[in-house]
């Protein structure tokens, strides 16, 4: 009893501070003690574990779309004929 609540105490500091761990963010890092026992618990907990790399797999789609292309100049001359169109037909 006392170890399944000791568990659930580590599982939700862990929680707290995985993103911070992944995204090494300067202005919210964490201590060197704290990266230290979140690897750890990280290294012995299933659960905690998969979070973590379901938050690195929503990193890496994330990080994907920066990379994404601009938009093609056809579509945005579509879209200003459109408009132009449009603010042409404009009874005001």
């Amino acid at each position: 009893m006392l170890g399944t609540l000791r568990q659930m105490l580590t599982c939700h500091w862990s929680a707290r501070r995985i993103q911070r761990y992944l995204d090494a963010d300067p202005a919210a890092r964490l201590t060197p003690g704290e990266t230290s026992r979140l690897e750890e618990h990280l290294a012995t907990c299933e659960r905690c574990a998969e979070v973590a790399a379901e938050n690195r797999a929503l990193h890496r789609a994330l990080s994907a779309w920066t990379g994404m292309r601009s938009v093609d100049p056809r579509s945005v001359d579509r879209v200003r004929s459109f408009l132009s169109t449009i603010d042409d037909e404009d009874p005001r």
